[in-house]
């Protein structure tokens, strides 16, 4: 019998999870993937937005700006990248303008510190290379970049550290209310709670309709997205906005903390909560928007093109995180799209809060430990790689080029305590993968790497989700095999 158990393991997920992890607690957390940061976690703009944006006195505006305050010492302890790069929202005529002041003047009402319009002049002379076009723009320095699976994967690795139980490849297929306690079927687990947390995402309004009354649907929007090569990560230094429409903040321009440049994303009408389909015209759409911005961005530099789906309720624009009026112990955390990410500490602890008023008691451990996201060697000191070395010789052999990660980096996160069992798993832990060829010289030595260290054949390996095989057999056989087939 678990005290709570969390339904969904993306960056809302694990962050609950991580809070409750700090008490007393049984904590179960229900993942129906792999692995954690599977969905809308790892395919998302990797901002922590500044919180000028959502409309004042909303859950969303409270719980952005005080997720964003937040987040700088959030990754500090856990060894995630961030970095606090700033953004520009653009105008390009007086009509934006006008918005931008609408912004500013919300920004104050949130409690966004140090937001300020610019000039023109004032603009360019920050961010050089932008449209001569613009008329000025509104400056919100705190807002940062991020590494959100990274995150998720270190909340997530913590919580288990510190006795959370992961239910991996359990997808829900029940639950029922048993009268003091629910029992979930989920995969092959029956998993008994005395308290549920519905964090899933864009499958969170089927959760919530096993337990209560139908009260919301999820509308899945899609956004494409570019990554471009390192050589043009220094192209800007801070986020860059347009001034926003009606459907939403529109495509942006910024560095990521791992030095490339992220363009994106298109806000389109999914065909489901997993169309992660990348079209032609998306792509073109958001091209031709980000030009507007940068007329020096080289989508030839283009490295990867990905979409992520983020999860909109149709009957309401705010965050939805409540306990169920007639559900007893029942608790969503749903409709959580931009800025989810941005807001994730602070959801945690609102969702704690309400548990606590709802009957869980909460009662802090004496001893919590944080797992600090491993310092690949790359950027350790000359101290730390000549004891590194004397540790693992296998520090010494690097496996992916592009990014330099060794075999001792990636030996390092398959001892952690979420291990990936995919490559791209792999990737989202220690980088190798996320280079210039992605993945086309590392690959296969990450699928050596994992096949040996798992103790499992080659054909088991996958490259993300479950199912998503590789190998099916050897083409290449010796004289002998051949004669005895």
């Amino acid at each position: 019998m678990y005290d709570v158990t969390v339904i969904g393991c993306g960056v809302i997920g694990a962050g609950i999870a991580y809070e409750l992890s700090h008490y007393a607690l049984s904590v179960a957390v229900v993942e129906k993937e792999n692995d954690v940061a599977c969905g809308t976690t790892k395919a998302n703009s990797a901002i922590v937005h500044a919180g000028y944006d959502p409309e004042p006195g909303t859950k969303m505006a409270r719980l952005n700006v005080e997720g964003s305050n937040m987040m700088e010492g959030l990754c500090k302890k856990l060894n995630v990248f961030y970095k606090k790069a700033g953004s520009l929202v653009i105008a390009f005529d007086n009509s934006d303008m006008d918005i931008l002041k609408e912004l500013l003047e919300r920004g104050k009402q949130n409690g966004v510190k140090d937001l300020r319009i610019l000039t023109k002049k004032q603009t360019l002379e920050i961010e050089p290379g932008l449209s001569h076009e613009i008329v000025g723009s509104l400056y919100a320095p705190t807002a940062a970049i991020i590494d959100p699976w990274g995150l998720c994967i270190a909340m997530a690795q913590s919580a288990v550290l510190n006795g959370a139980k992961l239910f991996l490849n359990s997808t829900v297929g029940e639950i029922t209310d048993e009268g003091g306690f629910y029992r979930i079927k989920a995969g092959n687990n029956v998993i008994e709670t005395k308290y549920i947390v519905n964090a899933a995402g864009t499958f969170a309004d089927k959760i919530n309709n096993m337990v209560a009354k139908p009260f919301f649907r999820i509308l899945p929007v899609k956004g494409e997205y570019y990554i471009l090569d390192k050589s043009e990560g220094s192209l800007v230094s801070h986020t860059i906005f347009q001034a926003p429409g009606k459907f939403g903040k529109g495509v942006l321009i910024s560095p990521t903390v791992h030095g490339n440049l992220i363009v994106g994303p298109t806000a389109d009408a999914a065909e489901g909560p997993e169309d992660t389909s990348v079209t032609a015209q998306g792509l073109e759409k958001v091209m031709k928007t980000a030009l507007r911005s940068d007329t020096h961005v080289n989508f030839r530099e283009s490295i990867r093109n990905f979409a992520g789906v983020r999860a909109t309720a149709d009957t309401r624009s705010d965050f939805i995180i409540d306990a169920s009026p007639d559900a007893p112990r029942f608790v969503n955390a749903a409709a959580i799209k931009s800025p989810g990410l941005s807001s994730s500490p602070a959801i945690a602890k609102e969702v704690r809060s309400i548990l606590e008023s709802i009957g869980l008691v909460c009662e802090e451990k004496d001893f919590f430990t944080d797992y600090r996201r491993e310092t690949l060697f790359k950027l350790m000191t000359a101290e730390e790689k000549e004891k590194a070395l004397k540790s693992n010789p296998l520090y010494g052999r690097v496996i992916c080029r592009c990014e330099t990660i060794t075999e001792g980096d990636i030996r390092s996160v398959l001892n952690g305590p979420i291990p990936p069992v995919s490559i791209d798993g792999v990737k989202r832990r220690c980088n190798a993968g996320m280079g210039r060829c992605q993945g086309g010289f590392c690959g296969p030595r990450v699928h050596e790497i994992l096949s040996r260290e798992r103790k499992v054949p080659m054909e088991e390996i996958v490259q993300d989700r479950a199912d998503s095989y590789l190998l099916t057999g050897e083409t290449k056989m010796g004289r002998m095999e051949n004669e005895k087939l």
